[in-house]
């Protein structure tokens, strides 16, 4: 049997994405946003599983108010492969039931768990990490992970502590795999210094390889609850009577992360390191690099005037839009539709609170 043949990919799509309000709202957050040029976000996860995993063999979970947009964005897909989540209950939920789907429909699949606001590039080194990954998966029941070389000592990434190097795949182009001591979550400072120095972290990508069985096995003995009350929805996926039960059966979850559910304790975890480029899309900052720039390393989308004014962003999604400055510094300046936002670089992680205190009509 060709690999290929196996493998089922879940793209995790739900995320609302405040940081990039107002740009991103509620109603279309930045997985869905045209952010970088090209195609957005979504439809460059969607891609990059070209010639890897079958059309008809990748889901979206996202949340119910998206799921127009994930058809729109993607006609690719099938209604039955966009689930629609009723409620926020973190990535424990929909990795559950996207499993006990998978195995319903295709068996003991390989499962590629993947995210919809990274960008990673190039696709074919993405592809070669993913496939030696899908290799060590299906030889040794083990559950794997995409670590990623840290470049500094990041704050708001969880981290993955490395133990032995194994001998699992010996083509030439393909990347190492560890044994993984354990998760760490967001350290502070001073431990992200200690992280870095030792050489012996990587960030946690949040992206996963697992043979169906395994993690199912994993929350049959961590997180039995979850699997009991999504028994019902899964018997009535695709049928009428799908939308009421998959409701109620979401409601009774748990909300609670993957990592602190399932990964923190599993079994056996295993990670490839990843030699291809990836970024957390987190906010305007990872945005910046990717825009137009001047001499006074201002970046820009839209048209751009300055008098004595650096370092500072501004973006619109209108490209008729012009901006002018004069004497700002260390400024984002965003504008979106009638909303403008104007932040200190160093505040942007603020955006995120302010939203909290918007009007639902602008949020």
């Amino acid at each position: 049997m060709d690999m290929n043949s196996n493998l089922t990919a879940v793209i995790m799509a739900g995320g609302a994405g405040t940081r990039f309000w107002p740009v991103s709202t509620a109603q279309k957050p930045k997985q869905f946003l045209n952010l970088l040029g090209g195609r957005t976000l979504i439809q460059q996860s969607f891609d990059r599983l070209k010639g890897l995993v079958a059309p008809e063999r990748i889901f979206v979970f996202t949340n119910e108010r998206f799921v127009d947009l994930v058809h729109e964005q993607l006609p690719e897909l099938k209604p039955e492969q966009i689930i629609g989540e009723p409620y926020r209950k973190d990535t424990a939920g929909a990795v559950a039931l996207a499993a006990m789907l998978v195995k319903k429909l295709f068996g003991n699949s390989t499962m590629l768990i993947l995210t919809a606001d990274h960008k990673i590039d190039p696709t074919d080194k993405f592809q070669v990490a993913l496939r030696s990954a899908v290799q060590g998966a299906q030889e040794s029941g083990a559950i794997y992970t995409l670590g990623i070389k840290p470049t500094y000592a990041a704050t708001n990434y969880g981290y993955l502590e490395c133990g032995q190097r194994l001998d699992v795949d010996s083509q030439a182009e393909s990347p190492a795999h560890y044994e993984l001591i354990r998760f760490k979550e967001k350290p502070k400072a001073e431990q992200a210094e200690q992280f870095l120095n030792s050489g012996n972290f990587y960030w946690n990508s949040g992206m996963f390889i697992w043979q169906t069985d395994t993690i199912l096995e994993e929350f049959a003995r961590q997180l039995p609850a979850h699997l009991e009350a999504l028994k019902p929805a899964l018997e009535a996926y695709s049928t009428p009577t799908w939308p009421k039960i998959f409701k109620e059966s979401f409601a009774k979850l748990e909300k609670i992360s993957l990592d602190y559910a399932i990964m923190e304790h599993a079994q056996e975890v295993r990670m490839v390191e990843s030699n291809f480029n990836w970024l957390d899309l987190g906010g305007w900052l990872a945005v910046a690099p990717f825009l137009n720039h001047d001499q006074h390393e201002n970046s820009s989308r839209g048209g751009l005037y300055v008098y004595e004014s650096n370092h500072n962003i501004v973006f619109t999604d209108n490209p008729q839009t012009n901006f002018a400055l004069v004497g700002l510094e260390n400024m984002a300046v965003i504008q979106s539709g009638s909303n403008i936002l104007a932040v200190p670089l160093n505040r942007l992680d603020d955006v995120k609170k302010l939203v909290d205190i918007l009007p639902e009509n602008l949020k």
